[in-house]
């Protein structure tokens, strides 16, 4: 019994292996859950959500880096068919005749379910890469056989219990690409790769070299491989993180990304019912290709930081903008959040009409009572909470570049000109006597200065206001 339930759990685990990124223990709700931030999130919500939006706005990227003509460019899009070298009839009468039992898993179409289970053998290899000459060595065909059987039955394999050896696994996982109906990069992008491999430096007079210029190939690359679908890119990037770890053990394994390559590049790259003779000139290219994808997969499966920024902007207004040199040529501002206003406004001071009354009438209530420390302490808790509305609420308005900020005018003065009306400012400024000039910047004279005194400063003319307190 014992014995069954761990064969159970092993199972559970390994079929939540592939499906689950991050485990979530609901048990443990009192420990505060990470927050993950996903820098591609309006990516992939722009590629669900508007497929055809995220479409153009990755093509029209890829053209401005590799120049395809009319025919390849249409291929990538998917509205030809692919026009690919001719090849031997006998290679391809073979190929189709091998390939004619098919089962759940090998030579099918590729789907998650068959990801699931190739993925057991990937899991088991990430744990034996220091085996001498694993991928080149052939295993056993027998224990090869048996292993596929029980893939294509759809059953949960315990690797680990010495009955196959790395080596049979290695092959069969080449076996398992091999057979695909197409290659995992699709005999859609086959042509877009090699204008990729193509990519070189400029000298100084603006000529081509023979070195080639990794940055846009990267870039042309994390674009390209944007574009295939979501069952090719899940186990693309699993292959590549794979081989990526196994050429790190170089030193162990005798597998340099090189030898790796040649290995896979004729189930990655290569258009199927190819030989090497019928690729003539393109089979360099598309070998140091697939070594270039084992070299930099750490890179190639992240959005370019333009494309994270326009898929951003799509959800935030901007829908015209498609290229990286549309984004150029946005002002700075813009291009950090066009959805931000450009600049800071007062907010709205008008109020209800009856508000506006009651206020009024509160205040006036205020001021006719007696003189004590309590009408002392309303009046200022009054003007302190004021809002948008009150009596004493003043709108601030920024200070304009290159003037001095000016000094707030006096309690009085406000509530006499927005309570009591310009009558009374007027009628009390007759019946008191004006206090001593203060020298204050310069401002719009109100009715409620008395006087302006110009005061001789060294280098400029500067008034000064009589507040009435």
């Amino acid at each position: 019994m014992a014995a069954g339930k761990d064969t159970n759990v092993k199972k559970q685990n390994k079929r939540g292996t592939l499906c689950n990124a991050i485990i979530s223990h609901e048990t443990c709700a009192a420990v505060r859950q990470p927050v993950i931030f996903n820098p591609d999130f309006f990516v992939e919500k722009l590629r669900h959500e508007r497929p055809e939006v995220f479409a153009e706005m990755v093509l029209s990227n890829i053209t401005r880096l590799i120049d395809l003509p009319g025919t390849e460019f249409a291929q990538l899009q998917g509205e030809v068919d692919p026009k690919l070298p001719n090849s031997g009839g006998f290679f391809r009468s073979f190929n189709f005749l091998k390939r004619k039992e098919k089962g759940a898993v090998f030579g099918m179409p590729l789907t998650e379910e068959g990801i699931a289970q190739i993925y057991q053998l990937i899991e088991y290899l990430s744990k034996n890469l220091h085996v001498e000459g694993l991928f080149r060595v052939p295993g056993n065909s027998v224990r090869q056989q048996a292993l596929r059987e029980m893939l294509d039955s759809g059953e949960d394999i315990d690797l680990e219990t010495g009955d196959y050896h790395p080596n049979d696994v290695a092959t069969l996982l080449k076996v398992f690409l091999g057979e695909l109906p197409e290659p995992l990069l699709t005999h859609r992008h086959y042509h877009a790769h090699l204008k990729v491999a193509e990519l070189t430096l400029f000298d100084d007079k603006g000529n081509k070299t023979s070195v080639p210029d990794k940055e846009r190939q990267i870039e042309a690359l994390q674009l390209l491989l944007m574009l295939l679908p979501p069952a090719n890119r899940s186990l693309l990037k699993l292959l590549l993180d794979l081989l990526y770890q196994t050429a790190r053990q170089q030193d162990r394994n005798r597998m340099s990304a090189f030898n790796l390559a040649l290995m896979f590049a004729p189930h990655v790259m290569w258009p199927r019912n190819m030989t090497a003779s019928d690729l003539q000139e393109n089979i360099n290219k598309l070998n140091n290709g697939m070594a270039f994808l084992i070299k930099h997969s750490q890179k190639l499966f992240r959005a370019p930081p333009y494309i994270r920024e326009l898929a951003r902007m799509q959800f935030a207004g901007s829908k015209t903008l498609q290229s990286k040199d549309d984004l150029d040529l946005l002002p700075s501002h813009e291009a950090e959040d066009p959805a931000a206003p450009s600049k800071r406004t007062c907010p709205d001071v008008s109020a209800g009409p009856h508000t506006e009354e009651a206020l009024k009438e509160l205040f006036r209530h205020v001021t006719n009572m007696p003189d004590s420390a309590r009408k002392k302490k309303l009046i200022r808790q009054f003007v302190k909470q004021s809002t948008p509305g009150t009596p004493g609420y003043d709108c601030q308005t920024p200070p304009c570049p290159g003037k001095k900020h000016p000094r707030s005018r006096s309690f009085g003065g406000i509530i006499k000109r927005k309570v009591l009306g310009n009558q009374a400012a007027a009628a009390d400024r007759k019946g008191r006597a004006m206090p001593s000039a203060v020298n204050v910047p310069s401002m719009k004279q109100g009715k409620e200065n008395s006087s302006l005194t110009p005061v001789r400063t060294p280098g400029f003319y500067r008034p000064a206001t009589l507040n009435i307190e």
